[in-house]
């Protein structure tokens, strides 16, 4: 059975932790306070999911989600994540996290940042624009004209086919908006991140394509 490793327990990772798992997945989640503190978490969770520390879950999984926010300075485990697929469920908030002068002034995104402090993983923007709840909520079978849509953005072939299916898996369809310099189209404040209650494939290709950059001199 595939392990994902999971490594933010806050809502956007307890929730991908209940979606993996429903759909046959096993889970290895950590937060930044220890594996004893989720007890109450993995024993919602059941027998498919165990705690960890960070480096714990980015060695266990076969694939590694971070849901947490990005740093100026990395925290998270590179030799851990050494080779793997990384998907960051991250958004830049300057108002949350702080201004980033390089992803201010339009140098890079916030995922092509990411990239650059992991630079031997596979980094995959993925599940940034829906709210945790949805992933159950929104999903719907493959085929449904109706069904709601993501985005995935990376420099990878092989992290954009990997979140393709497992937005399949979860009841979403895919819409490709690689590599990570383009990124930003679905993030805070664009027409893309604005539709996250619902928006189709056909939807969410015109909000991606309607996004306007704001660069900050």
């Amino acid at each position: 059975m595939p392990v994902i490793g999971i490594i933010g327990a806050g809502e956007v990772g307890s929730q991908i932790a209940r979606a993996a798992i429903a759909n046959g997945y096993e889970v290895v989640i950590a937060n930044s306070r220890g594996p004893e503190t989720l007890k109450s978490l993995i024993d919602e969770l059941g027998p498919s999911a165990r705690a960890a520390t960070a480096a714990g879950a980015a060695e266990a999984g076969d694939f590694v989600v971070v849901a947490v926010p990005l740093k100026l300075i990395n925290d998270m485990p590179v030799e851990q994540l050494k080779g793997k697929i990384v998907l960051d469920t991250n958004n830049y908030m300057p108002w949350r996290d702080g201004y980033f002068p390089m992803i201010d002034s339009g140098e890079m995104t916030v995922h092509e940042l990411r990239q650059k402090q992991l630079p031997a993983s596979k980094v995959a923007k993925a599940f940034t624009h829906i709210q945790a709840p949805r992933l159950f909520i929104s999903s719907r079978p493959a085929g449904d004209p109706n069904r709601h849509a993501l985005s995935v953005s990376s420099d990878f072939y092989e992290a954009t086919e990997l979140v393709t299916r497992l937005y399949d898996q979860f009841g979403f369809d895919t819409v490709d908006n690689s590599p990570l310099s383009e990124s930003w189209r679905s993030g805070p404040g664009q027409p893309a991140w604005l539709a996250h209650m619902h928006q189709t494939r056909a939807e969410l290709i015109a909000n991606l394509d309607r996004a306007q950059r704001i660069i900050l001199k």
